[in-house]
């Protein structure tokens, strides 16, 4: 089994790096094949400028093979030669952006199919903002105004992106979700596990705030806790 990384939005720029370098050390190092999903950015045509702007960050940090995937709907989401660009990859990003567009293009796919064979396989899985919150069983439709069904890489959770920003007035419609620990997680902020879901460490520029049993609970880069 692979890495989890979350994050909580404002990437490619300042402490992100971080978070960032830390997947990269854990895929292998610099070498290793790093494959940006930009689904998201698609619904208003900027899954080129922000794939490319993926790509350039990884660049920047030392990555030598950093690709953005032109996977973009349903159709190349099942193609073949784009699954098999996933599945051979060791670190996975998905943007943000539309996270109803993400998670309905993704889902029951091909390329999900390879996503999750690469993670059985020891990549890394990496998500931010609306990335991070299809990771989780469920996420915040904010058109529909109702929770929904995520990818559920990381059960019982649900993230709360730019918690910083705006994502913090999201919680209070959504703490009374039965059995769903709510994650907040700041911009420029990451949460990344062990590889064996067990214990996360939070790195970057804010903090990762936990909702759960009616608690809540803030953790500070260079702070661990278990999920």
């Amino acid at each position: 089994m692979g890495y989890l990384l979350l994050e909580g939005g404002a990437e490619f720029g300042g402490r992100i790096r971080d978070p960032d370098l830390k997947a990269i050390e854990l895929a292998g190092g610099f070498d290793a094949p790093i494959r940006i999903i930009p689904t998201a950015a698609a619904p208003d045509n900027n899954h080129q400028r922000a794939g490319n702007n993926g790509t350039r960050w990884f660049q920047s940090l030392g990555a030598k093979d950093v690709l953005s995937v032109p996977l973009i709907d349903k159709l190349s989401a099942n193609d073949e030669s784009i699954a098999g660009s996933l599945r051979s990859a060791k670190l996975i990003y998905m943007l943000g952006g539309f996270t109803g567009y993400l998670a309905e293009t993704l889902a029951g796919s091909a390329a999900w199919d390879a996503v999750l064979k690469a993670y059985q396989a020891g990549a890394v899985i990496a998500g931010s903002s609306a990335g991070a919150m299809v990771m989780c069983e469920f996420y915040y439709d904010l058109n529909q105004g109702q929770v929904v069904s995520g990818l559920n890489l990381l059960p019982s959770s649900l993230v709360l992106p730019h918690h910083n920003t705006f994502g913090k007035s999201w919680a209070s419609r959504l703490l009374e979700i039965s059995q769903v620990t709510l994650i907040g997680i700041d911009e420029q902020t990451g949460m990344i596990d062990d590889g064996r879901r067990k214990t996360w460490s939070v790195l970057g520029q804010g903090t990762v705030t936990l909702y759960r049993n009616a608690q809540l609970e803030v953790y500070q880069a260079g702070n661990s806790f278990s999920f």
